[in-house]
């Protein structure tokens, strides 16, 4: 029964990883070829230089790699939350609405540790539910 519990939690965990990683590859990639939304809503919302969408891109590319890789997801998973606290930083900062833009990067950060702490039964262990 134990057994079939840890096999549950690790396909919910890799499932919610997986969707995570598949969004940062996307929003890496789509700053990589700079299309105008991304250029309209980094420059002329965020007040960010174009220059700087290569570097969101590089960034939040480096950090999902790390996610992805067991060896080094719990680095990938803090360098994600740092990543995603700045996003946090940059809605507020332009007065976006609070649940669909500023809460956004808030809701990828619980699935991104709860994917995690599903997977990683060390995470578990430092981190347990107590009831």
């Amino acid at each position: 029964m134990e057994t079939n519990n840890n096999r549950k939690q690790l396909i919910i965990g890799w499932a919610l990883s997986g969707f995570v990683i598949l969004f940062m590859l996307f929003d890496a990639t789509i700053k990589f070829l700079k299309t105008a939304e991304v250029i309209q809503t980094t420059v002329n919302e965020l007040g960010y230089t174009e220059n700087h969408i290569f570097i969101h891109g590089i960034l939040a590319l480096t950090a999902t790699v790390l996610y992805a890789i067991p060896r080094t997801s719990v680095l990938g998973a803090i360098l994600l939350t740092g990543h995603l606290g700045g996003a946090i930083a940059s809605h507020l900062r332009v007065d976006n609405p609070l649940f669909s833009h500023t809460l956004f990067p808030v809701y990828v950060a619980i699935m991104i540790w709860g994917g995690l702490w599903l997977r990683n039964i060390k995470l578990r262990q430092v981190f347990p539910f107590v009831s």
